[in-house]
């Protein structure tokens, strides 16, 4: 455990698109890498005057499975709510989302801590959003003499997770996103393999310290190497008798350094006001109607009883749903002669050199 002056407090806010067929308020394809920019798009999704939004309902059951997956509270009503600021991908001037009023709030998810027992990272809220457009940098990002804008991406349904600041380590703060990502995999709301489908803010602080926002971070692997950063600079600006300033810093991961963006905004700076065009939701009696499939927790303990897995290697097998399902594949023929060889084999040598590749 860290000395208390050197603590590391880390929270996540975890961005994920909901693998549906059309956007959120409209009837877009969500499929925006598949034909030329810009042709994906409509008056909805691109804010013109008189165009009215209307709410997709699968994304919105989508956004429950999640929330009842991660033991949330889905609240008797919520609202949407215009986040005002001006960037060069938000075509409206301003984004949907939810702020005083989310879908959910409360849960939790275990994860394996630091010290290797369980430990539970608590959820503040889940809450429904649009996704921006996409900005396309000609050349490098921070050389480049101009930035094209896509729109075919703006409007695809996103939730974001919100972590309470309980990670203590860059390490947990991947473990917490890995486990994240099985689940939504399990659940199939979630689509891994789409590039940016899952996107990650990280606000660290070494305790008693101003807070910092981490932005830019699409990789799994992404996170604990921009936290590792973070913590290093840190802890060398208390070292020299430094303040830590409170504000947004953008990870450039060909570097692998986080660099200052901007003085971190206030909430009062978005200007939150309910939306007009939309109808609060009432949707908590839909739980009766939402089923769970088998879990990655349950599944490691069915591998555990079933296979005679070890917890290490049950952990390993049922943390991708893709290897899960190809261990039981497997040792189908004969689960008591296949079951020890196949777990060691796949979760030892055939993802050290699936990694080494």
């Amino acid at each position: 455990m860290a000395d208390e002056e050197t603590q590391v407090i880390v929270g996540l806010e975890v961005h994920c698109q909901l693998d549906t067929k059309s956007k959120l308020f409209c009837g877009c394809s969500t499929d925006y890498r598949a034909d030329g920019p810009n042709t994906h798009v409509c008056p909805i999704c691109l804010g013109l005057p008189g165009a009215m939004p209307a709410l997709n309902k699968r994304a919105i059951e989508y956004a429950m499975k999640v929330a009842k997956a991660l033991n949330c509270e889905i609240v008797h009503e919520s609202e949407f709510s215009r986040k005002n600021y001006f960037y060069p991908d938000l075509d409206k001037a301003y984004q949907i989302t939810q702020y005083d009023k989310p879908l959910a709030e409360g849960g939790y998810l275990e994860i394996e801590s630091d010290e290797g027992g369980e430990k539970k990272v608590r959820l503040t809220r889940i809450h429904v959003e649009e996704d921006p457009g996409r900005l396309v940098h000609m050349g490098n990002v921070e050389r480049g003499k101009y930035s094209l804008v896509d729109y075919n991406r703006a409007g695809i349904p996103l939730i974001e997770i919100v972590s309470e600041p309980d990670m203590r380590s860059p390490k947990e703060a991947r473990k917490f996103l890995n486990k994240l990502r099985a689940t939504l995999e399990y659940l199939s709301v979630f689509d891994s393999e789409k590039e940016g489908s899952l996107r990650v803010d990280a606000n660290i602080s070494i305790k008693g310290n101003e807070r910092v926002e981490v932005k830019n971070i699409t990789s799994y692997k992404g996170v604990e190497k921009a936290l590792t950063f973070e913590v290093t600079r840190q802890k060398n600006l208390i070292r020299r008798g430094q303040k830590i300033a409170r504000e947004t810093r953008h990870y450039l991961e060909a570097r692998g350094v986080t660099q200052s963006a901007r003085s971190k905004e206030q909430e009062h700076d978005y200007r939150y006001f309910p939306e007009p065009d939309l109808r609060p939701l009432r949707v908590k009696s839909w739980l009766d109607g939402i089923a769970l499939p088998e879990l990655p927790d349950a599944r490691r303990e069915r591998f555990m009883k079933e296979y005679g897995c070890s917890l290490s290697h049950a952990r390993t097998l049922t943390g991708d749903l893709r290897l899960a399902n190809f261990f039981e594949f497997v040792v189908a023929p004969d689960k008591a002669a296949l079951s020890p060889l196949a777990a060691t084999w796949i979760a030892d040598t055939l993802i050290g050199e699936l990694n080494y590749r």
